[in-house]
């Protein structure tokens, strides 16, 4: 587990800035469903989260990661939340997670949100995955300026990278790896049975892939709430079945693609009385495909961490890439880093600079009586002069390399500040 103790601009009186999490690189997919969070748990997250008194926190759960992202004075705060709602333990989550601190968390999320972490490279649809979780935490009021500006230089990394470089060039994706195996170990797939189970966000991705590459009109469309299948149906002219009508259709069907977001496996054994070959792509996580459904010598089955291990010219291609998008994330995780460091020494500047005018009023005030003919709105330019050209010399040295904590409160002590 990575814990990082760099200082950064991260840290503050609400706590330090984590990234706390597990991903595809060390938890297979059944530990990440373990881990996975529903809408419904985010909610509650953020709620409780908020009545803890963390300041600020975002939470993301995806088929490849599960991330809190937020200030805590220890990271054991955002652990727990994570264990109290999902089905992981926190010694389960201590053998595969990683702990960024403020730098290395800040630097985390530019990774992720910018595909460069994704489990196929350059894969985009994380960033909007990650700007529903922003929205989210800033209707709970829970987003603080630092989460909301680093969230906002996220997303404009993301866009940089997708204009400016060609690491989201082809069509390579989860859904699209799945058409592409199919289409690899299927013959004649144009005229092969197709059954798509869920149609949530991966389901229909995979739906419009399907349509798009293998020229197939023998796709039918099954979810547990019909409606929402004959939406994606309409927009390709498909067949849509009632969910009860799956055992049969399962046994209709040369594929079979699940996309479900149940907590069990939807698919088992117990559905399948097969008499021909059957391929089964679980593209979900938690699995929806019991491992039993093995126990027919007609089926086979691949998970989607099977298929986001293929690659081809189109990733290579990314991968040639990925410096000139690690170039841009520089630049803007330097423009952020300013503003953070500058955000930590702004209240002493405001208040440096308040002690300052009172002094100058004070001063400015004692002079006049005592002095005949003086020429107060003199005194007031040359004052002014004098406090900006003070403070300027602050702020520089609070910019530089021998700016620290220590300086800011030198500072506070010396002049008797108090800032908020």
């Amino acid at each position: 587990m990575k814990n990082n103790l760099k200082t950064y601009s991260g840290e503050s009186l609400e706590g330090h800035f984590y990234a706390i999490g597990l991903n595809y690189k060390k938890a297979d997919a059944e530990i990440r469903g373990h881990f996975s969070i529903d809408d419904s748990a985010k909610q509650k997250i953020l709620v409780q989260a908020k009545e803890e008194g963390i300041p600020s926190l975002s939470v993301i759960s995806t088929c490849n990661r599960t991330e809190l992202y937020g200030f805590a004075q220890h990271p054991f705060q955002l652990i727990k939340l994570l264990c109290q709602h999902t089905n992981g333990t926190v010694e389960a989550f201590e053998k595969v997670a990683y702990i960024y601190k403020n730098h290395d968390a800040v630097s985390h999320l530019f990774n992720v949100g910018t595909g460069l972490d994704s489990q196929i490279l350059g894969d985009f649809e994380i960033i909007s995955q990650l700007r529903s979780a922003f929205r989210e935490s800033k209707k709970h009021d829970i987003f603080n300026p630092f989460m909301e500006r680093l969230a906002n230089a996220v997303i404009q990394a993301s866009k940089r990278i997708k204009n400016e470089t060609q690491i989201s060039s082809g069509a390579t994706s989860v859904s699209f790896a799945a058409v592409r195996y199919i289409m690899n170990r299927v013959p004649q797939v144009s005229e092969k049975n197709i059954l798509l189970f869920g149609t949530g966000k991966i389901g229909r991705n995979t739906c419009e892939n399907l349509i798009k590459h293998t020229n197939n009109e023998h796709i039918t469309l099954i979810n547990r709430t019909k409606e929402t299948a004959e939406k994606v149906a309409g927009k390709f002219n498909l067949v849509v079945k009632d969910y009860v009508d799956i055992q049969s259709e399962v046994a209709q069907a040369d594929v079979l693609i699940v996309a479900t977001g149940a907590q069990q496996p939807t698919i088992s054994k117990e559905l399948l009385y097969l008499k021909r070959p059957l391929l089964i792509l679980d593209l979900s996580i938690p699995k929806n495909v019991s491992e039993d459904v093995l126990e027919s010598e007609f089926v086979t089955l691949l998970h989607l961490d099977d298929l986001a291990a293929l690659t081809d010219e189109t990733l290579e291609q990314r991968a040639s890439q990925v410096p000139m998008a690690k170039k841009i994330i520089a630049e803007i995780e330097k423009d952020f880093r300013k503003w953070a460091d500058e955000r930590k020494f702004a209240p002493t500047i405001r208040a440096l600079k308040i002690k300052l005018a009172e002094l100058k009023t004070g001063e400015i005030d004692y002079q006049s009586k005592k002095i005949d003919g003086f020429n107060e709105e003199q005194a007031e330019i040359i004052s002014d002069r004098l406090i900006q050209k003070i403070t300027t010399h602050f702020v520089n040295h609070l910019k530089g390399e021998e700016g620290s904590a220590e300086s800011i409160e030198l500072i506070r002590r010396v002049f008797q500040l108090e800032t908020a």
